[in-house]
């Protein structure tokens, strides 16, 4: 978080290689984190599953899938899965929004929709907008949806 210093925000989200609501989210993360680095933003993602039990989740796959997928934000391996706990993870994908200094503003869904094509809701992205304008987040927890985290 010491490389985060003045980031207006950060957006921490939890993923899994092998989790097809991930795979949906995979453009749109990638959009979002283009869009936000201007505005003093910056987007990780964690990886929090046990790649012993999902073998998608090795870090040789985290590294192939990022390279493939030419992922613009950090991807970090959580290796016992302690920070996904602290943080409250229950699945993949599940975002958290920290302000200024790093206290949790946002926890839940991307936004209502796996397909993109049906979003009614974008609550991450609404999270955001209203840190940056210098708001208070309006609505702060949404419930996320996706895979289960492999612990």
């Amino acid at each position: 978080m010491s490389s985060l210093a003045g980031a207006r925000a950060t957006v921490v989200v939890f993923i899994g290689n092998g989790c097809p609501t991930v795979r949906a989210y995979e453009d749109r993360l990638m959009t979002m984190a283009r869009a936000w680095r201007p505005t003093g933003v910056e987007l990780i993602a964690i990886n929090p599953n046990n790649p012993s039990l999902s073998p998608p989740d090795t870090l040789t796959q985290m590294v192939n899938r990022s390279t493939a997928r030419s992922y613009n934000f950090a991807y970090l391996k959580d290796v016992d899965g302690t920070v996904a706990r602290s943080y409250g993870a229950v699945c993949t994908p599940h975002a958290f929004v920290l302000d200024a200094h790093h206290r949790v503003a946002y926890s839940g869904r991307i936004d209502d929709s796996r397909m993109g094509n049906t979003i009614t809701s974008r609550d991450l992205e609404n999270a955001v907008s209203d840190l940056v304008a210098g708001q208070p987040v309006a609505v702060s927890h949404t419930e996320p949806f996706g895979c289960a985290i492999v612990w």
